[in-house]
């Protein structure tokens, strides 16, 4: 049997620490993502269109 090398060992704290971090980073996307959906704030698209929900409900008789 072999000893690690005390590089060794503190490589694989920091990979763990790395590890923590993208882990939290990922639920956290997560966690942003399931509130946006159980709000409806995905419900229009992002695709540069002007947005009737946006447009104040008096607006729309003073263009015409």
């Amino acid at each position: 049997m072999h000893r690690d090398h005390e590089v060794h060992l503190r490589r694989k704290g920091r990979n763990f620490g790395v590890l923590g971090v993208l882990l939290a980073f990922i639920v956290i996307v997560f966690g942003v993502t399931v509130a946006k959906i159980q709000t409806g704030g995905f419900s229009e698209g992002f695709d540069h269109v002007a947005r009737p929900a946006l447009v104040p409900s008096g607006a729309e008789e003073a263009n015409e």
